[in-house]
Protein backbone atom coordinates (compact mmCIF):
# COMPACT_ATOMS: atom_id res chain seq x y z
CA UNK A 1 0.00 0.00 0.00
CA UNK A 2 1.03 3.67 -1.18
CA UNK A 3 1.64 5.81 1.54
CA UNK A 4 -0.76 8.95 1.42
CA UNK A 5 0.97 12.13 0.79
CA UNK A 6 -0.44 15.21 1.28
CA UNK A 7 0.20 18.15 -1.79
CA UNK A 8 2.64 21.15 -1.30
CA UNK A 9 2.77 24.09 -2.66
CA UNK A 10 5.13 24.79 -4.67
CA UNK A 11 4.42 28.08 -5.35
CA UNK A 12 2.74 27.09 -8.90
CA UNK A 13 0.31 29.92 -9.98
CA UNK A 14 -2.56 27.55 -10.15
CA UNK A 15 -2.38 27.24 -6.39
CA UNK A 16 -4.64 30.69 -5.89
CA UNK A 17 -7.77 29.16 -7.50
CA UNK A 18 -7.47 26.42 -5.55
CA UNK A 19 -11.23 25.68 -3.76
CA UNK A 20 -9.94 23.98 -0.34
CA UNK A 21 -12.71 22.09 0.59
CA UNK A 22 -13.19 20.65 -2.93
CA UNK A 23 -9.31 19.85 -2.77
CA UNK A 24 -10.14 18.07 0.57
CA UNK A 25 -12.89 15.79 -1.42
CA UNK A 26 -10.54 14.85 -3.87
CA UNK A 27 -7.82 13.94 -0.76
CA UNK A 28 -10.90 12.06 0.93
CA UNK A 29 -11.34 9.53 -2.06
CA UNK A 30 -7.34 9.38 -2.74
CA UNK A 31 -7.55 8.30 0.90
CA UNK A 32 -10.43 6.17 0.83
CA UNK A 33 -9.36 4.39 -2.22
CA UNK A 34 -6.08 3.16 -0.50
CA UNK A 35 -8.75 1.12 2.42
CA UNK A 36 -10.79 -0.81 0.68
CA UNK A 37 -12.44 -1.96 3.91
CA UNK A 38 -13.23 1.96 4.39
CA UNK A 39 -13.34 4.47 7.33
CA UNK A 40 -14.89 5.77 9.54
CA UNK A 41 -15.78 9.96 9.36
CA UNK A 42 -13.32 10.88 12.12
CA UNK A 43 -10.42 8.64 10.76
CA UNK A 44 -10.24 10.58 7.75
CA UNK A 45 -10.28 13.75 9.64
CA UNK A 46 -7.38 12.45 11.59
CA UNK A 47 -5.29 11.46 9.06
CA UNK A 48 -5.88 13.96 6.81
CA UNK A 49 -6.16 16.62 9.32
CA UNK A 50 -9.26 18.26 8.26
CA UNK A 51 -11.61 19.12 11.22
CA UNK A 52 -14.55 16.64 11.76
CA UNK A 53 -17.46 19.12 10.93
CA UNK A 54 -15.97 19.75 7.66
CA UNK A 55 -15.05 15.79 7.29
CA UNK A 56 -18.81 15.68 7.63
CA UNK A 57 -20.03 18.01 5.51
CA UNK A 58 -17.73 16.91 2.81
CA UNK A 59 -18.79 13.28 3.29
CA UNK A 60 -22.19 14.07 3.43
CA UNK A 61 -21.88 15.76 -0.63
CA UNK A 62 -20.10 13.12 -1.88
CA UNK A 63 -22.67 10.32 -0.30
CA UNK A 64 -25.23 12.71 -1.69
CA UNK A 65 -23.73 12.36 -5.08
CA UNK A 66 -22.74 8.63 -5.08
CA UNK A 67 -19.13 9.52 -4.61
CA UNK A 68 -18.89 7.27 -1.72
CA UNK A 69 -21.13 5.38 0.17
CA UNK A 70 -21.98 4.56 3.80
CA UNK A 71 -21.87 0.99 5.26
CA UNK A 72 -21.83 0.04 9.19
CA UNK A 73 -20.42 3.42 9.97
CA UNK A 74 -17.23 3.10 8.02
CA UNK A 75 -17.21 5.28 4.24
CA UNK A 76 -15.97 3.26 0.94
CA UNK A 77 -16.04 4.78 -2.96
CA UNK A 78 -19.08 4.75 -4.40
CA UNK A 79 -20.36 3.32 -7.88
CA UNK A 80 -20.36 6.27 -9.41
CA UNK A 81 -16.42 6.31 -9.71
CA UNK A 82 -16.93 2.91 -11.68
CA UNK A 83 -18.91 4.81 -14.54
CA UNK A 84 -16.16 7.71 -14.80
CA UNK A 85 -13.01 5.82 -14.69
CA UNK A 86 -14.96 3.16 -17.45
CA UNK A 87 -15.35 7.00 -19.31
CA UNK A 88 -12.31 8.06 -19.05
CA UNK A 89 -10.40 5.04 -20.31
CA UNK A 90 -13.00 4.60 -23.21
CA UNK A 91 -12.95 8.00 -23.74
CA UNK A 92 -8.99 7.64 -24.61
CA UNK A 93 -8.44 3.96 -25.61
CA UNK A 94 -11.41 3.10 -27.76
CA UNK A 95 -11.87 6.52 -29.12
CA UNK A 96 -8.80 6.27 -31.04
CA UNK A 97 -9.33 2.38 -32.35
CA UNK A 98 -12.78 4.03 -32.98
CA UNK A 99 -12.38 6.79 -35.20
CA UNK A 100 -11.16 4.84 -38.25
CA UNK A 101 -14.45 2.90 -37.98
CA UNK A 102 -16.45 6.13 -37.55
CA UNK A 103 -15.22 7.28 -40.76
CA UNK A 104 -15.87 4.01 -42.45
CA UNK A 105 -19.12 4.37 -40.98
CA UNK A 106 -20.26 7.73 -42.05
CA UNK A 107 -18.74 6.62 -45.69
CA UNK A 108 -21.54 3.73 -45.76
CA UNK A 109 -24.62 5.41 -44.56
CA UNK A 110 -23.90 8.91 -46.00
CA UNK A 111 -24.80 9.53 -42.00
CA UNK A 112 -23.32 11.50 -39.09
CA UNK A 113 -21.75 8.44 -36.88
CA UNK A 114 -20.76 8.63 -33.32
CA UNK A 115 -19.15 6.77 -30.54
CA UNK A 116 -20.74 7.42 -26.87
CA UNK A 117 -19.76 5.38 -23.48
CA UNK A 118 -21.74 4.76 -20.44
CA UNK A 119 -21.11 7.51 -17.65
CA UNK A 120 -23.01 7.63 -14.18
CA UNK A 121 -26.33 6.29 -16.10
CA UNK A 122 -26.21 8.62 -19.21
CA UNK A 123 -24.53 7.98 -22.53
CA UNK A 124 -21.56 10.29 -22.86
CA UNK A 125 -20.79 11.69 -27.05
CA UNK A 126 -17.04 11.36 -26.96
CA UNK A 127 -16.24 11.19 -31.07
CA UNK A 128 -18.40 12.24 -33.79
CA UNK A 129 -17.93 11.81 -37.82
CA UNK A 130 -20.65 14.38 -39.50
CA UNK A 131 -22.14 13.28 -42.35
CA UNK A 132 -21.51 15.75 -45.81
CA UNK A 133 -25.18 16.63 -45.79
CA UNK A 134 -25.69 20.02 -44.77
CA UNK A 135 -28.52 19.23 -42.67
CA UNK A 136 -27.45 17.71 -39.12
CA UNK A 137 -28.44 16.58 -35.68
CA UNK A 138 -25.87 14.42 -33.65
CA UNK A 139 -24.48 16.04 -30.68
CA UNK A 140 -21.64 16.80 -29.79
CA UNK A 141 -18.50 15.58 -28.10
CA UNK A 142 -19.01 16.10 -23.96
CA UNK A 143 -22.76 15.76 -24.95
CA UNK A 144 -24.34 13.77 -22.27
CA UNK A 145 -27.64 12.25 -23.12
CA UNK A 146 -30.27 10.11 -21.36
CA UNK A 147 -30.37 6.41 -21.40
CA UNK A 148 -33.94 5.80 -22.22
CA UNK A 149 -34.46 8.09 -25.36
CA UNK A 150 -31.10 8.40 -26.64
CA UNK A 151 -29.76 5.52 -28.93
CA UNK A 152 -26.45 4.05 -27.65
CA UNK A 153 -28.19 4.98 -24.08
CA UNK A 154 -30.75 2.31 -25.33
CA UNK A 155 -27.61 -0.05 -26.20
CA UNK A 156 -26.72 0.57 -22.34
CA UNK A 157 -30.07 0.02 -21.37
CA UNK A 158 -30.51 -3.60 -23.58
CA UNK A 159 -26.67 -4.90 -23.08
CA UNK A 160 -25.09 -3.36 -19.96
CA UNK A 161 -28.24 -2.28 -17.55
CA UNK A 162 -30.78 -4.71 -18.34
CA UNK A 163 -30.63 -5.97 -14.79
CA UNK A 164 -31.03 -2.64 -12.98
CA UNK A 165 -34.11 -1.87 -14.92
CA UNK A 166 -36.18 -0.78 -11.64
CA UNK A 167 -33.41 0.58 -9.90
CA UNK A 168 -32.80 2.90 -12.90
CA UNK A 169 -36.76 3.66 -14.48
CA UNK A 170 -38.81 2.30 -11.59
CA UNK A 171 -39.44 5.92 -9.86
CA UNK A 172 -42.19 6.94 -12.16
CA UNK A 173 -42.25 8.81 -15.58
CA UNK A 174 -39.57 9.23 -17.33
CA UNK A 175 -38.65 12.47 -19.30
CA UNK A 176 -40.45 12.95 -22.59
CA UNK A 177 -38.77 14.77 -24.90
CA UNK A 178 -40.99 14.10 -27.51
CA UNK A 179 -44.96 12.89 -28.35
CA UNK A 180 -42.63 9.36 -29.25
CA UNK A 181 -41.01 9.23 -25.74
CA UNK A 182 -40.88 6.09 -24.17
CA UNK A 183 -41.10 7.27 -20.64
CA UNK A 184 -42.25 4.64 -18.60
CA UNK A 185 -40.86 1.37 -16.70
CA UNK A 186 -43.23 -1.17 -18.79
CA UNK A 187 -41.86 0.58 -21.62
CA UNK A 188 -38.46 0.90 -21.42
CA UNK A 189 -38.74 -3.40 -20.74
CA UNK A 190 -40.33 -4.04 -23.80
CA UNK A 191 -38.10 -1.96 -25.44
CA UNK A 192 -35.22 -4.05 -23.95
CA UNK A 193 -36.78 -6.88 -25.19
CA UNK A 194 -36.86 -6.14 -28.79
CA UNK A 195 -33.18 -4.73 -28.86
CA UNK A 196 -31.70 -7.44 -27.13
CA UNK A 197 -33.31 -9.46 -29.81
CA UNK A 198 -32.42 -7.64 -32.85
CA UNK A 199 -29.08 -6.66 -31.86
CA UNK A 200 -29.43 -2.77 -32.11
CA UNK A 201 -31.38 -0.05 -30.33
CA UNK A 202 -33.26 2.49 -32.22
CA UNK A 203 -33.94 6.04 -31.61
CA UNK A 204 -37.14 6.69 -33.49
CA UNK A 205 -37.49 10.37 -33.09
CA UNK A 206 -37.55 10.07 -28.98
CA UNK A 207 -34.74 12.60 -28.37
CA UNK A 208 -36.02 15.15 -31.20
CA UNK A 209 -38.25 15.27 -33.94
CA UNK A 210 -37.24 14.36 -37.33
CA UNK A 211 -34.00 12.64 -36.26
CA UNK A 212 -34.13 8.76 -36.14
CA UNK A 213 -30.90 7.07 -34.65
CA UNK A 214 -29.70 3.61 -34.28
CA UNK A 215 -26.90 2.28 -32.43
CA UNK A 216 -25.03 -0.88 -31.82
CA UNK A 217 -23.06 -1.75 -27.94
CA UNK A 218 -19.01 -2.60 -27.95
CA UNK A 219 -17.38 -5.18 -26.26
CA UNK A 220 -14.36 -4.85 -24.16
CA UNK A 221 -12.34 -8.44 -24.24
CA UNK A 222 -13.85 -9.17 -20.77
CA UNK A 223 -17.61 -9.28 -22.58
CA UNK A 224 -18.38 -6.47 -20.65
CA UNK A 225 -20.19 -3.39 -22.96
CA UNK A 226 -18.07 -0.12 -22.86
CA UNK A 227 -19.54 1.79 -25.54
CA UNK A 228 -21.87 2.15 -28.36
CA UNK A 229 -21.70 2.99 -32.43
CA UNK A 230 -24.74 4.53 -34.14
CA UNK A 231 -25.73 6.84 -36.82
CA UNK A 232 -27.94 10.36 -36.78
CA UNK A 233 -30.09 10.90 -39.37
CA UNK A 234 -32.92 13.08 -40.60
CA UNK A 235 -35.96 11.12 -40.66
CA UNK A 236 -36.19 12.32 -44.53
CA UNK A 237 -33.12 10.33 -45.44
CA UNK A 238 -33.43 7.50 -42.70
CA UNK A 239 -36.78 6.01 -43.64
CA UNK A 240 -38.15 3.36 -41.55
CA UNK A 241 -37.89 1.07 -44.78
CA UNK A 242 -33.97 1.75 -44.29
CA UNK A 243 -34.16 0.87 -40.64
CA UNK A 244 -33.01 -3.28 -41.20
CA UNK A 245 -30.02 -2.08 -43.58
CA UNK A 246 -28.95 0.55 -41.68
CA UNK A 247 -29.01 -1.76 -38.42
CA UNK A 248 -26.91 -4.82 -40.40
CA UNK A 249 -24.07 -2.01 -41.13
CA UNK A 250 -23.65 -0.51 -37.47
CA UNK A 251 -23.84 -3.44 -36.18
CA UNK A 252 -21.24 -5.21 -38.78
CA UNK A 253 -18.46 -2.10 -37.33
CA UNK A 254 -19.91 -2.39 -33.83
CA UNK A 255 -18.37 -6.12 -33.87
CA UNK A 256 -15.84 -5.32 -35.89
CA UNK A 257 -14.10 -2.95 -33.20
CA UNK A 258 -15.46 -5.32 -30.59
CA UNK A 259 -12.85 -7.73 -32.08
CA UNK A 260 -10.40 -4.97 -31.99
CA UNK A 261 -11.20 -4.45 -28.57
CA UNK A 262 -10.54 -8.64 -27.86
CA UNK A 263 -14.11 -9.45 -27.62
CA UNK A 264 -14.89 -13.03 -28.92
CA UNK A 265 -18.75 -14.15 -29.09
CA UNK A 266 -17.59 -16.99 -26.79
CA UNK A 267 -16.70 -15.02 -24.11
Amino acid sequence: MHRLTLPVDDGNSLERYVIPNLRNACWIMKLLAQHSDGLKAAEIARTLKIPVTTTLRIMATLQLEGYVRKKDGRFELGSVLIHLGNASLAGTEIRTAALPVLHELTARTDETSHLAVPCDDHALIVAVQDSPHPLRAASRPGTLTELHCSSTGKSFIAFLHHHRLEELFGKGRLTKRTAHTQDTLAEVRKEVAVTRKRGYSLDDEEFNLGVRCLAAPIYSSDGVVVAAIGITAATVRFTRERIPEMGGIVTECAARLSRQLGYHRSN
